[in-house]
């Protein structure tokens, strides 16, 4: 019996060295990083920016791979099934993980939490017309008109979620109206189809400042870098309300600790630097540049969060 104890922890001793060795020489090809998000949009910006700095500092090329479609759930997938070396990376959005799995049945990610590297804003908007200034005003006459119509980007998109999120928290019913992408959603929105609705703040922030929609409410914990005057729901009447648009790198599941740590290292050193710091302010992206522990820890307190809310709501896609 001892002989087998000793030979068992000789294997664990040994694979764990093998994992130390590996990680003192990755990487030692280039490393693919899949954007579940078409090009140009915030997600993919987000990727091209920091892949163009890991790459010097890990001397291989980072190589983007947009994987769109199903909400992340394809991009998720195809990582998921890579070997677990560190050589094919995630990118995506925190409801990938947080949502998802609540949203669509029978469905499971095996991926490692590298680092939450930036999070953005949804910022609650009105139509001019609208007979209110003010997130209190917003509410009073919401449960007088309820149902409330409002546009959303998508079944499980981020505007969908914070506002039947809020919805639940304020106490009012509303009809959801899903597009098939934000730029219908706008336009319809400008014209007056309908009257309400959550979206990206740099998507609408011009619109905001020509006076074709009136801002009412931040949906993180602090304001907008490009909308400072716009409060948060927070301190609009609901303590503690915070969501945000979480930018998650991630890795196989099964990747050793080792490679995780020295991607994390890489990533943070680029993300803390000034000059990226100060492009993404720019564009209400806020560097987050979190620790593997720290981001897996966000991500299963916003998982139990959303259980809950979509019991609450009914939310299901299939």
């Amino acid at each position: 019996m001892k002989s087998i104890i000793g030979l068992l922890a000789s294997v664990i001793m040994f694979s764990g060295t093998l994992h130390d060795v590996v990680a003192q020489t990755f990487p030692t090809q280039p490393i693919r990083l899949t954007v579940p998000a078409a090009p140009g949009g915030p997600l993919d910006i987000v990727a091209r920016a920091i892949s163009e700095r890991l790459s010097p500092r890990l001397g291989q090329p980072v190589i983007i791979e947009n994987r769109a479609g199903a909400g992340g759930n394809i991009g998720a997938n195809y990582v998921s099934k890579t070997p677990p070396d560190g050589y094919n990376l995630l990118l995506t959005l925190g409801n990938t993980l947080t949502v998802n799995p609540s949203l669509y049945s029978g469905l499971q990610f095996d991926l490692k939490p590298i680092s939450i590297m930036t999070s953005a804003t949804q910022l609650l908007v009105v139509h001019p017309s609208t007979p209110v200034q003010t997130l209190d005003e917003f509410v009073v006459w919401a449960r007088k008109n309820e149902p409330i119509a409002y546009g959303h980007s998508g079944n499980g998109s981020p505007a969908h979620l914070v506002m039947e999120y809020f919805r639940l928290k304020a106490g009012f019913k509303t009809t959801p109206v899903p597009y098939g992408g934000s730029a219908p959603l706008v336009n319809d929105l400008l014209t007056g189809q309908f009257k309400v609705a959550f979206g990206a703040t740099v998507g609408l922030a011009p619109h905001v400042a020509a006076g074709t929609l009136k801002a009412l409410a931040i949906s993180s914990e602090s304001r907008s870098s490009i909308l400072p005057a716009v409060p948060t729901v927070a301190e609009s009447g609901f303590p503690g309300f915070r969501l945000e648009n979480d930018f998650i790198l991630l890795a196989q599941g099964q990747t050793p600790d080792s490679i995780i740590a020295v991607l994390e290292r890489a990533v943070r050193i680029e993300l803390n630097n000034p000059d990226i710091k100060a492009a993404f302010v720019k564009q209400d992206i806020r560097v987050v540049a979190s620790t593997s522990e720290e981001a897996r820890k966000r991500i299963e307190s916003d998982k139990t969060l959303w259980v809950d809310v979509i019991r609450e709501t009914g939310m299901r896609i299939n």
